[in-house]
């Protein structure tokens, strides 16, 4: 038994609550247990300044940020240059939105997801993610309402959730204390059908056997699915 009396393969409490702010064209408050993270959605009719002029494809792009109280101490806010955690946090959001979305279908468009963890409790980057996504879809279905997209870029739903190996066992979704106390820790980004988008995995200390790793995937494969039949 774990210290929140979840068992080793599931989730926290997780909750979507849709149209969470007034003026963002998509927004998705996401929880993962204490971990909540606002998520929006917005848009830009044209694309990108750095893409080609025959270049007629739209584009996905996200930013993170962690708000000052959202840890036990304040952290700074990122007014000028963000860190290197910040930056590779971004990255992966963005790569993981637009590894789902068909940019030749939403032309001449940007859309920018902004994620901001207001309470950290492990695991931000999968919960912004599965909210990111959420937003995205949210926006997505009000440009085609609207006429401003004449199909749906959205190949299909993906999520994310975090896995690793703690005092020796596999455990899924990782708040922050077995986050850092971790033998092993783990990623796992996939679609809907189950095709890998990320899955990243470290070990903190000694190596890790290969059918553990195997084992990490399936648990964590079985926590997606029950994340996206939320959505």
């Amino acid at each position: 038994m774990r210290i929140d009396g979840r068992a080793n393969n599931q989730l926290r409490d997780i909750k979507f609550t849709h149209g969470f702010t007034k003026h963002a064209l998509g927004s998705v408050l996401v929880e993962f247990g204490d971990t909540k993270v606002i998520c929006t959605a917005s848009v830009d009719l044209k694309k990108p300044k750095w893409m080609a002029d025959d270049d007629e494809r739209g584009w996905v792009t996200a930013e993170y940020s962690l708000l000052p109280s959202a840890t036990n101490t304040r952290c700074k806010r990122e007014r000028d240059k963000v860190s290197g955690r910040t930056h590779e946090i971004q990255r992966l959001i963005g790569r993981s939105l637009r590894a789902c979305v068909d940019l030749e279908k939403m032309p001449k468009m940007t859309i920018t997801v902004d994620a901001d963890v207001i309470q950290a409790d492990g695991g931000t980057r999968t919960a912004s993610i599965c909210g990111g996504f959420l937003a995205l879809q949210d926006a997505v279905n009000k440009l085609i309402a609207s006429g401003d997209l004449l199909e749906n870029p959205i190949i299909e739903p993906i999520a994310a959730i975090s896995i690793g190996i703690v005092d020796g066992e596999i455990k899924l979704d990782l708040n922050y204390e077995e986050d850092s106390h971790a033998q092993v820790d783990s990623n796992v980004i996939l679609t809907k059908s189950g095709k890998i988008v990320d899955f990243q995995t470290t070990s903190e200390g000694e190596p890790y056997e290969y059918d553990k790793m195997l084992e990490l995937f399936a648990v964590a494969k079985t926590g997606i699915d029950k994340i996206i039949s939320m959505y």
